[in-house]
């Protein structure tokens, strides 16, 4: 089965002065699929997703390749945005307006008529359950509704390619959960999308692959459930006071590996009844649970501050 690439990048680079931002990065994104980049603050995300909506240019280099939807960035810059929306991390809402105001000012951008401004307005408030609030002022929304009202503007021109840029930071669980499942139905009607997230749970429910970036380089790319079982052991014990370490075998037992800060240690281990035993001797202060995706990224990228 042959995978059309919406997205390819190939050892795309981009500097600002003597500071490399993305460096020599590759991968690709299938259609109606969800890829995530993930990486800590300054890893290279943001500007990776610059590049392929246009807003930055690559460094120019032989090797270098960056098409979306067949197109260059840099020299077809109309066509992609033409195809593709941006939700961008920032509120961008003008607050002088009410929810259906907003979306008739982008209508206009897009050239949509009237009638057909009107009934596609209606498909999207309803789409993200805000259509009993057409009239209410922005000012008024809460974080949740304007996140929603931002992607439902998005979604205006139809485009084949969604870029999110940390769609979700700051809103409450239920939101979260309700973003998550319609960006899963916009898969299902064929739209690509690509976002950054910190949130490693929203990675491992709705994207198909995961590339996750340190210091403007590649660690490593795969299926959430393939990087885990690749990469990472399958549970961790993590005990909850620094007094219980001291309580614990030293040296511990073959196979564990020990993580943490001053105030958590978390051992890990593919041998669940070593935990148990270890558990139960160290603390009854203590978190015992499989693996998961912020563990990996906590072991790819490091638990210190990249600022």
């Amino acid at each position: 089965m042959v995978v059309v690439k919406v997205i390819d990048v190939q050892h795309v680079c981009k500097h600002y002065g003597a500071v490399g931002a993305v460096k020599d990065l590759s991968f690709g994104v299938a259609g109606a699929s969800c890829f995530g980049l993930l990486g800590p603050n300054g890893a290279g995300k943001t500007t990776m997703m610059k590049m392929i909506y246009a807003k930055a240019l690559r460094d120019a280099a032989p090797a270098s390749v960056l098409t979306v939807f067949g197109y260059d960035p840099g020299e077809d810059a109309l066509a992609i945005k033409s195809l593709a929306a941006v939700v961008p991390q920032e509120n961008n809402l003008d607050e002088e307006l009410n929810v259906e105001q907003n979306l008739q000012v982008y209508a206009r951008f897009y050239g949509l008529g009237t009638r057909a401004a009107r009934r596609r307005i209606g498909e999207l408030l309803e789409f993200v359950e805000l259509d009993d609030r057409p009239t209410l002022a922005i000012r008024e929304l809460s974080g949740g509704m304007k996140r929603r009202l931002i992607i439902a503007r998005a979604l205006l021109n139809r485009p084949s390619l969604l870029i999110l840029d940390e769609p979700t930071t700051g809103l409450d669980p239920q939101v979260r959960h309700l973003i998550w499942d319609k960006l899963r139905q916009l898969k299902r009607e064929g739209i690509t999308i690509l976002l950054t997230t910190h949130y490693m749970e929203e990675a491992y429910q709705i994207c198909e692959r995961v590339l996750i970036m340190h210091q403007g380089r590649k660690i490593m790319e795969g299926t959430p459930a393939g990087l885990l079982a690749q990469h990472i052991e399958k549970y961790v014990l993590e005990l909850l006071s620094s007094e219980a370490w001291g309580r614990l075998p030293d040296p511990l037992p073959a196979g564990v590996r020990q993580e943490g800060t001053a105030e958590r240690v978390l051992l890990y281990t593919d041998d669940l009844a070593l935990l148990r035993s270890l558990a139960e001797q160290g603390s009854r202060e203590y978190y015992l649970r499989q693996t998961n995706l912020e563990d990996l990224f906590m072991k790819a990228t490091g638990r210190g501050l990249n600022e």
